[in-house]
């Protein structure tokens, strides 16, 4: 394989070889071997190759020279680019995002995380069918063959379409069947925390040392895909279900985020976020950046969220002037080796102090009218008791404390938490 790269005006140099250094342990992950790589300083990427046709046949020569057989762009290639660029590279050209769906497809286990990796794959594929069948005529089509049918391409499309259709209807199956699976949970009262960062931060080895869990834990990129609940009891006897998720990435492809939004869902709908980062890598603050983006795309950006800076035990001294740095920027956040052990007696001691005021107990009495109110209630929060006779409905119910404003109208009275939950 042969990496390229380019550095646009609004990045560095420095930025551009991260980002190649983390696309070969992409194409690593994906396993394929790595021959060469090569970048161009440009002010805007080119219509028709993305790079100069000067430089791409530059490269091109070197790919020959060394019978590479696939190329890889460090950003995404419209359908043209791709076209011209093989045309140039005779070997097949690959973006960031096909090779990242890649990943994804090698490493989908259960039947949604195959759907989820398809449904992306086919989206990914639809406006890039032309490159395969722009070369045929037309078929014969009719009663009769009377004139000129569909083309080869206009089948595949439609055949392509209906099946994006089909995955999605199955996708809202499973999001329907999550959503009732989080209910039966949620009726126990237990906060709900999940785990999120960067792939290949150390998530799946943190929930495996918090709850005993046997996740697959691998130093490789995205090793988890398929979402992981287990139950946590804190030293309080406080019991916390963690969920372990997908990593983010640098430039990770939308339509990626929107095909796992049933997956996502187990964040969106989380009390705690647990933001697991490599304190021990050197863009270690880039991909928290990253990771905040995506948050923020899939509208779970501003959780009450708690950063633990792992991989301690690979701090050098100047890597743990870069965690204690970290710690001035997030006053809460806990220093700890999932692998070795090391501080997670503080992190589940901080775990129960973020956890105690998760969810507050009022009640609320909202008109009978107000149906719109009284089914966000029950989506979000956790009903105790409900009374629909008199002028208002009544509720006494457990709300998420960034909830509370929302809800601020209705609001009769704070109550104590109920005996149930300060019992588990």
């Amino acid at each position: 394989m042969f990496l390229i790269g380019v550095e646009l005006k609004q990045r560095t140099a420095l930025e551009t070889s991260d980002s190649l250094a983390e696309l070969a342990e992409l194409a690593e992950t994906a396993g394929g071997a790595v021959v060469g790589e090569g970048t161009q300083r440009m002010e805007a990427p080119v219509a028709a190759t993305f790079i100069g046709t000067g430089k791409a046949e530059e490269f091109a020569r070197e790919c020959r020279a060394d019978n590479v057989d696939t190329v890889i762009f460090d950003d995404e290639l419209s359908p043209a680019q791709s076209r011209n660029l093989e045309l140039v590279f005779e070997c097949k050209v690959l973006d960031r995002t096909a090779l990242i769906l890649d990943i994804f497809a090698q490493r989908a286990r259960t039947k949604e995380g195959k759907l989820q990796i398809e449904l992306a794959q086919l989206q990914h594929l639809l406006p890039r069918l032309t490159r395969f069948w722009g070369h045929l005529s037309r078929q014969k089509g009719g009663i009769g063959m009377r004139g000129d049918g569909e083309t080869q391409l206009e089948t595949d499309r439609r055949r392509v379409q209906d099946r994006i259709s089909r995955i999605a209807r199955e996708l809202d199956v499973v999001r329907r069947q999550r959503a009732t699976q989080r209910h039966g949970r949620q009726r126990n009262l237990w906060p709900l925390a999940s785990i999120v960062g960067y792939t290949n931060a150390g998530k799946s080895t943190l929930l495996n040392a918090l709850t005993g869990a046997a996740v697959l834990a691998e130093d490789k990129l995205f090793a988890t895909l398929d979402p992981t609940t287990r139950r946590l009891r804190l030293p309080t006897n406080q019991n916390l279900l963690l969920t372990d998720t997908v990593g983010f990435i640098r430039k990770l492809p939308h339509g990626l985020v929107e095909a796992f939004k049933a997956t996502l869902e187990e964040v969106v709908q989380a009390d705690l976020l647990l933001h697991v980062v490599d304190a021990s890598h050197p863009q270690a603050a880039e991909q928290i950046e990253a990771v905040n983006a995506v948050l923020e795309e899939i509208g779970a950006h501003g959780k009450p969220t708690l950063m633990v800076l792992n991989k301690a035990d690979r701090l050098t001294e100047s890597g743990e002037g870069a965690g204690e740095r970290f710690r001035q920027l997030y006053p809460n956040a806990v220093v700890i080796s999932a692998l070795t052990g090391d501080g997670l007696p503080a992190l589940l001691a901080e775990l129960n102090n973020q956890v105690r005021p998760i969810r507050e107990f009022m009640e609320l009495a909202v008109p009978h009218e107000a149906s719109a109110v009284i089914a966000r209630l029950h989506a979000v929060g956790q009903v105790i008791e409900r009374d629909y006779n008199g002028e208002k409905a009544w509720f006494k119910v457990r709300l998420p404390p960034h909830l509370h404003e929302e809800f601020a109208p209705y609001v009769v009275q704070e109550l104590q938490v109920p005996m149930a939950a300060e019992s588990v």
